[in-house]
C-alpha cells in the first residue's frame, strides 16, 4: 500500500475573498471622520462593494495576469506604417475600467470626492500597482487644465467620466478620456527647468509645434498629455492630444518602454515630439507653476500608493502569522513575531491617517487647508514612501522562505514599495520643497503648528517632540544639509498628533513611545514590551 508523503498542513489558506475596505480599521475610521454626513452612506457604500471586489479571486487573479503580462510596444505595422502603440494584457484592460468606473479619476466634483477616492486608491492598490499611474494623472490633471477655462470645459468632463474608452480616437468623440504626462528629460531630470524640448508657436492663437525628447512619458497609451517645453517666453505647460480632431494620430514617436524594477504592468515610455502639435496651458513661462497643481496631487497619490502597499503587505504578514504555527504556537501569539507584527501596523496605520487627512484637505478647500497641504504633501510623501520598502520587506520576512516565492505576492509588493518615492520629486526634492515652504510661505508653517497643536497636552513625548521641532525651526540657517532630517520629524509630528487625537489608545501609545519617545531599536519588532502589542495586531488583522 502506497504511502501518503504529500499532505498539506500548517500552511495558511489565501487571503481572497474578503472585503479589503472593511477590514482596513484606520481607514474606514478616517472615512468616517472625514466625511460629512450627506456623503458618508454612499461612500460607505461604494467603498464596500469596491473593496469585497479587491477581495476577490477573480480580480486578484487579474491583477497577477496583469503584472506577469507586461505591456509590449508595437511601433510598426506588418506594412511599415508606424503606428506607435502599446499593447496590453486584457487583465490591465479590465482593471482600468473597473478603476474608472470605482471613481478614482473623478473626485473634483462630487461631495467628500477626495476622501472617497483617497480610501479608493489605497484599496485599489492591493490588486495591482500598475494601473494606478493613468488613474493618478487622469485625477491630477485637472487642477492643471482649470488654469484655462476653455480647455477645463472641454476636457474636464471627459477626465472626471466613469467610463473607460480604450480605443485612440479623437476625444471628442470619446464619453471618458485618460490623460498622461511627460516632465523629465535626459539631461534635466527633476531639473525641469533645464529641459530643452522647443515650442514653436503656429497661426492659430494658443497652439504650437514641439519638438523634443522625453526620458520619462507616463502612461503613453493616454489620450492627451500635459508636458513642458520652452516656448519664446520661457518654459510652459502643454496638453498634447494622441489623436486630433481629424481623426490623425499627432506625432507621438514611442522610442522604447522602460524595463523597470516593479510596476511591470504599466508602461512607461521615452516619447519624441517631431513637429507634434500642442496647445498652450497657462500663460508662457508660467510653466511650472501651471503644471504645480497637478504634481502636488500625484505626490498625494504617492503616498496613497505606499499606504495602500503596506497595509497589504501587513495584511499578509498578520494573516499568515495567524494561521502558522511553530514551536508549538501560532506566531501571532509569539512575542517576538508579535512585536514585529504590532510595529509594522503602526507603520501602516499612522500612513493611513495622515493620507485620508491631507485628502480631507483637499475637499475642505479653504486657505488654512491649502496652506497646510502645501507643507505636509511634500514632508508626506517624503517620509511614507520611504518607510514603505522597509515594510515590505520586513512582512516578506514574516512569511519566512514563503515571501521570498513569487506565488505568494510578497515579492511583488517589496518590487513595488521603492517606486513612489522616486516617482514625482524623489527625497531630496521633497525635502527642498519642505524647507522652500518654510522659508517663502509662513502661512504654511502656521497652518501646520496649528494642526499638530490640536493634540498638544495628551501625550507629553508629543509634547517634547513638538517642543525640540520648534527649536530646530527657529534656526534655519545653513538648513539644507539637515532638510532630510528636519522633514523626517515634521512628518513624524503630524503622524503622532493624528494618531493622539483619533486612534485608539494603544496604538497612538505604541507610535508615541517608539517614533517619538526613541523608545525603539532601528529595526522593527523593536517596541517596548510593556505596551499593548496584542491588540495593536488584533487592530490589523484583515480576517476574523
Amino acid at each position: 500500500m502506497a504511502r501518503r508523503t504529500h499532505t498539506v498542513t500548517n500552511q495558511p489558506p489565501p487571503l481572497v475573498g474578503y472585503d479589503v475596505y472593511s477590514a482596513d480599521r484606520a481607514l474606514t475610521e478616517a472615512v468616517e471622520r472625514h466625511l460629512d454626513p450627506e456623503p458618508l452612506d454612499e461612500g460607505r457604500e461604494e467603498l464596500a462593494a469596491l473593496g469585497r471586489a479587491s477581495g476577490s479571486r477573480q480580480l486578484q487573479e487579474w491583477g497577477t495576469q496583469a503584472n506577469e503580462n507586461p505591456p509590449r510596444l508595437r511601433t510598426h505595422d506588418r506594412r511599415g506604417h508606424r503606428v506607435d502603440e502599446v499593447d496590453f494584457h486584457p487583465a490591465w484592460h479590465r482593471l482600468l475600467g473597473k478603476g474608472v468606473s470605482a471613481g478614482l479619476t473623478s473626485a473634483w466634483n462630487r461631495p467628500g470626492g477626495h476622501v472617497r477616492r483617497a480610501a479608493a486608491f489605497v484599496v485599489w492598490t492591493q490588486v495591482e500597482a500598475g494601473n494606478l499611474c493613468p488613474l493618478s494623472m487622469t485625477h491630477a490633471a485637472v487642477p492643471a487644465l482649470r488654469t484655462d477655462p476653455a480647455l477645463a470645459a472641454e476636457w474636464e468632463p471627459r477626465l472626471t467620466s466613469v467610463v473607460y474608452d480604450r480605443e485612440l480616437r479623437p476625444a471628442r468623440l470619446k464619453a471618458g478620456a485618460l490623460f498622461g504626462m511627460g516632465m523629465t528629460e535626459k539631461q534635466g531630470g527633476s531639473d525641469v527647468r533645464a529641459n530643452t524640448t522647443a515650442a514653436r508657436p503656429l497661426d492659430e492663437d494658443g497652439t504650437y509645434e514641439l519638438t523634443g525628447h522625453k526620458w520619462f512619458c507616463s502612461a503613453p497609451m493616454s489620450d492627451g498629455f500635459l508636458v513642458l517645453a520652452q516656448a519664446p517666453g520661457g518654459l510652459t505647460c502643454f496638453l498634447v492630444p494622441r489623436v486630433l480632431d481629424d481623426g490623425s494620430h499627432n506625432v507621438f514617436l514611442l522610442q522604447r518602454l522602460k524595463d523597470k524594477l516593479g510596476n511591470r504592468s504599466n508602461a512607461s515610455a521615452e516619447v519624441e515630439f517631431d513637429g507634434t502639435w500642442a496647445r498652450r496651458v497657462g500663460e508662457e513661462g508660467r510653466g511650472v507653476r501651471t503644471i504645480i497643481g497637478m504634481v502636488a496631487a500625484t505626490r498625494l497619490d504617492c503616498v496613497l500608493g505606499s499606504a495602500g502597499l503596506m497595509r497589504q503587505a501587513v495584511a499578509q504578514a498578520v494573516h499568515h502569522c495567524t494561521h502558522r504555527a511553530a514551536f508549538g504556537a501560532k506566531l501571532v501569539d509569539q512575542p517576538l513575531m508579535r512585536n514585529v507584527l504590532a510595529d509594522l501596523a503602526l507603520e501602516s496605520e499612522a500612513a493611513t491617517t495622515l493620507a485620508l487627512r491631507l485628502a480631507a484637505a483637499y475637499d475642505d478647500g479653504g486657505e488654512q487647508e491649502r496652506a497646510l497641504l502645501r507643507i505636509a504633501v511634500p514632508a508626506t510623501k517624503y517620509w511614507v514612501t520611504k518607510r514603505c520598502a522597509p515594510v515590505a520587506v520586513e512582512a516578506a520576512e514574516c512569511l519566512g522562505g514563503n515571501g521570498y516565492v513569487e506565488e505568494s505576492g510578497l515579492p511583488r509588493l517589496v518590487r513595488e514599495s521603492p517606486l513612489n518615492s522616486v516617482w514625482e520629486g524623489a527625497g531630496n526634492v521633497q525635502a527642498l520643497d519642505v524647507l522652500r515652504a518654510l522659508q517663502r510661505e509662513p502661512q504654511a508653517l502656521n497652518a501646520y503648528l496649528q494642526e499638530v497643536g490640536r493634540a498638544r497636552g495628551a501625550d507629553h513625548r508629543l509634547d517634547a517632540a513638538i517642543k525640540n521641532l520648534l527649536t530646530d525651526l527657529a534656526d534655519l540657517e545653513g538648513v539644507e544639509g539637515r532638510a532630510r532630517r528636519l522633514t523626517e520629524r515634521i512628518a513624524l509630528v503630524l503622524q503622532g498628533s493624528l494618531l493622539v487625537r483619533f486612534a485608539p489608545p494603544q496604538v497612538a501609545d505604541a507610535f508615541c513611545a517608539a517614533r517619538l519617545g526613541g523608545d525603539a531599536g532601528s529595526a522593527f519588532g523593536t517596541l517596548p514590551a510593556t505596551l499593548d502589542l496584542a491588540s495593536v495586531v488584533e487592530r490589523a488583522r484583515p480576517l476574523s
